[in-house]
C-alpha cells in the first residue's frame, strides 16, 4: 500500500521569486519512518479538482546536520502541485507525504575521508545540498566541489545558505556559479553547464578529476552531456550518480530496453501476474498495451508511484519469477537492474507469467 502521512507545515521559505522550501513536523511516531539518507525525496499527494496528482521533490536539509526535514519546490509553467506550494500553503497547513526514497547518495562513512564533486543546474541543487552539507558534518576530512549552473545571481536557490557554508568550511569546500544571462568577471563562469564548460572547469580545478564520487542533478541534456564527459574522462561508471528532476523528451532515445531472467523484449499479448503488495497477493491480467503499474491500479491496488516517467523509483518491484521489458530506465542501478529491480510504470511482461513483488527492500 502506498501510504501516506498527514503532516504539518512547520515553516515556508521564499529562497527565490520561483522557488520555496518547506519543513515539516514529524510526530515522535513517525520519525523512524522518515528517517532518510542524503539525497533522497519524499511525494506528496493532493486532489486537483477531483484529480489525484503524485509529485517527488528532493531534501535539501542534511539528516546529519538539520533538525528539520525540508524540501524545495521550484514553481513549473502549467504544473498545478508546484504552483500550489508556491502559491497556496503557509505554516501550520498539513501535506499528505509518503516516506522518503530514492537512491541518489552513497554512504558516507566518518571513518573514510573522501572528496565529493557535483554539477547541478537550476532546482537540482536541491539533493546536492543534502549531500554537501552531509559529506561536511559528518567527516572533519571530506571535501567538496560544487558547480551550480543558473541564468543570473537572482536565480541562486539558496545562494546565502551557499555562501555561509563556503565561509565555515572555507578550507574543505569549494562553489563555483555559472550564469548563462549574466555577465562574470571570469569568462569560465559564463554559460551554461555543458560538457565543454565540465571539461574546463575540471582543467582549471585539477583535483576534481580525481574524486572519490561525482553527483550530477538537472536537465536531461546536461546530465547526459557532464556523464559522457566524466565518463571519457576515465571516471567510473560506479563513482557517477546522477537523477533526473523531469521526464525527458518522449523522442529521447538514450535509456534503453532492459529486459529481466532473459525472457526477450517482446512483450507477450496477455501475461498472468501475480502481484505481492503488503504481504497479500493477487493475480492479474496484463496486456501488451498495458504498462504493469496501470495494470495494477486499474485491478484496485494502491501500488506506490509518483512521476510515472521512469525518472523516480517510487514503482520499483521486483520480478521474482517470468519476465519484462522497460520502455525506459532513468532511475535504476545496473545493480539493481540485474537484481531483477523493474520501474512497474515502464514495464511490460514479455513472458506469459509472473510474479510482481513490491514489498522486496
Amino acid at each position: 500500500m502506498a501510504k501516506f502521512h498527514s503532516l504539518k507545515i512547520k515553516d515556508v521559505r521564499r529562497e527565490t521569486k520561483d522557488c520555496v522550501s518547506i519543513a515539516f513536523e514529524i510526530p515522535e511516531e513517525l520519525k523512524s519512518e522518515f528517517q532518510y539518507k542524503q539525497g533522497q525525496y519524499i511525494t506528496l499527494r493532493r486532489d486537483f479538482n477531483g484529480e489525484e496528482l503524485r509529485r517527488s521533490y528532493s531534501a535539501c536539509s542534511s539528516p546529519i546536520s538539520d533538525s528539520d526535514l525540508r524540501i524545495a519546490v521550484k514553481e513549473v509553467e502549467g504544473g498545478r502541485m508546484s504552483s500550489y506550494l508556491n502559491n497556496g500553503i503557509e505554516k501550520g497547513q498539513v501535506l499528505e507525504v509518503m516516506k522518503p526514497m530514492g537512491n541518489f547518495y552513497t554512504e558516507m562513512p566518518a571513518s573514510s575521508p573522501k572528496h565529493y564533486v557535483a554539477f547541478a543546474a537550476g532546482s537540482g541543487i536541491t539533493p546536492i545540498l543534502s549531500l554537501l552539507k552531509t559529506a561536511l558534518a559528518v567527516n572533519a576530512e571530506n571535501s567538496f566541489s560544487l558547480f551550480y549552473g543558473n541564468k543570473s545571481t537572482a536565480d541562486i536557490i539558496f545562494k546565502e545558505e551557499l555562501d555561509e557554508l563556503e565561509t565555515k568550511y572555507s578550507d574543505r569546500l569549494k562553489v563555483a556559479h555559472l550564469l548563462s544571462r549574466e555577465e562574470t568577471e571570469d569568462p569560465l563562469f559564463s554559460g551554461r553547464m555543458s560538457a565543454d564548460k565540465c571539461s574546463e572547469l575540471m582543467e582549471r580545478f585539477e583535483a576534481t578529476q580525481k574524486a572519490d564520487e561525482y553527483f550530477i542533478c538537472g536537465p536531461f541534456d546536461m546530465i547526459n552531456s557532464i556523464n559522457e564527459t566524466l565518463t571519457a574522462k576515465g571516471i567510473a561508471k560506479e563513482k557517477i550518480h546522477f537523477e533526473l528532476f523531469t521526464t525527458p523528451p518522449a523522442e529521447t532515445e538514450e535509456a534503453e530496453s532492459i529486459s529481466n531472467n532473459e525472457g526477450g523484449n517482446t512483450p507477450v499479448a496477455e501475461s498472468k501476474v501475480t502481484v505481492v503488495l503488503d504481504g497479500e497477493e493477487m493475480e492479474i491480467t496484463v496486456t501488451a498495451s498495458d504498462n504493469i503499474l496501470d495494470a495494477v491500479l486499474d485491478a484496485g491496488l494502491d501500488a506506490p508511484y509518483a512521476c510515472t516517467g521512469g525518472s523516480c523509483c517510487t514503482c520499483r518491484a521486483k520480478v521474482m519469477e517470468g519476465s519484462a521489458v522497460m520502455d525506459v530506465n532513468y532511475a535504476l542501478t545496473d545493480k539493481e537492474v540485474e537484481d531483477g529491480y523493474i520501474l512497474t510504470c515502464q514495464s511490460h511482461p514479455t513472458s506469459a507469467k509472473m510474479v510482481v513483488d513490491y514489498d522486496e527492500p
